[in-house]
């Protein structure tokens, strides 16, 4: 079970790509900001912390969280508060800045994303800040690997008709070689994206590319998700927070809330009469979604 840590608003960030689950970005930047007061962020994790203990806090949300110039503060805070490990999700676009990277050192697992090493593919997938550049992204992930003591994960997420051939393939596997990562996590689209050009990779294909990615390498799309350990006070309140931050299925709720799938369907099914939530359909899959 993972806390999120959501600590710029939604949706800012250095990217806005095609495959982004929470949306198209609305505030595109490379500045590293006090988005969130980190006081009030500190004592909100206290507060939850109190409560319950999941296995990690992830520091993720609905943008870039490195872009909070203060993050550093918060793992800190968060280092003293508990002994749970740290992860922290992001695109890996400013670990190329020493700042940056420096303020990121002390969380247990960082999962930065690279996608491709050709600089056409990364600007149609990921339509960056128009200051960013590949090559520099790439050298700073290695720079966070070559400072940094704790695990490294890459996500490596996907497209077809993107990133998908064997030139695409066989030249980031060798740049990913170089960066040495503990391991590899291949995902693609599983939820409705932001552009509906971006498409999956069906499972056949998946396995190719894992298979020719070596034994770090495995699949995370589809992983099926941990049950939490509590119940929400308000189930429709927690579903409608939950379809804030990304398209979720009945399934990823059932999970969530520890309720039967066949009474999350009910709910949801009662949610969308109501206009709490609106339904929409992706990859044979039915997500639900708020505004």
């Amino acid at each position: 079970m993972s806390l999120g840590v959501d600590l710029v608003p939604p949706k800012t960030c250095s990217y806005d790509c095609l495959y982004c689950q929470v949306g198209r970005t609305t505030d595109k930047c490379i500045r590293p900001a006090s988005f969130h007061p980190v006081e009030a962020v500190c004592r909100e994790l206290e507060k939850v912390l109190q409560k319950s203990t999941p296995d990690t806090v992830t520091l993720s949300g609905s943008g870039e969280p490195t872009l909070h110039k203060e993050i550093d503060r918060v793992i800190s805070f968060i280092k003293e508060l508990t002994d749970i490990r740290i992860a922290l999700l992001t695109n890996g676009s400013l670990l190329w800045d020493e700042e940056v990277r420096s303020r990121v050192l002390g969380a247990d697992i960082i999962m930065p994303t690279l996608c491709t090493v050709f600089e056409e593919t990364f600007r149609a997938v990921h339509r960056p800040h128009k200051d960013l550049n590949l090559s520099r992204i790439i050298e700073g992930i290695k720079g966070l690997r070559r400072d940094y003591s704790g695990l490294v994960s890459l996500e490596v997420v996907l497209l077809s008709g993107y990133n998908d051939s064997e030139k695409e393939l066989e030249t980031l596997r060798k740049v990913i070689e170089e960066i040495s990562p503990d391991s590899i996590q291949l995902n693609t689209v599983v939820r409705p994206p932001s552009d509906s050009r971006a498409r999956s990779l069906d499972r056949v294909r998946l396995e190719q590319v894992k298979d020719s990615f070596g034994e770090k390498a495995e699949i995370v799309a589809h992983s099926p998700r941990n049950k939490s350990a509590g119940r929400a006070d308000s189930r429709i309140a927690a579903v409608i927070e939950m379809a804030r931050r990304r398209p979720v299925r009945a399934v990823d709720i059932s999970s969530t809330l520890d309720i039967p799938v066949e009474e999350t369907e009910r709910m949801m099914k009662g949610m969308v009469i109501k206009g709490h939530v609106r339904l929409k359909e992706h990859g044979g899959e039915k997500f639900y979604i708020a505004e």
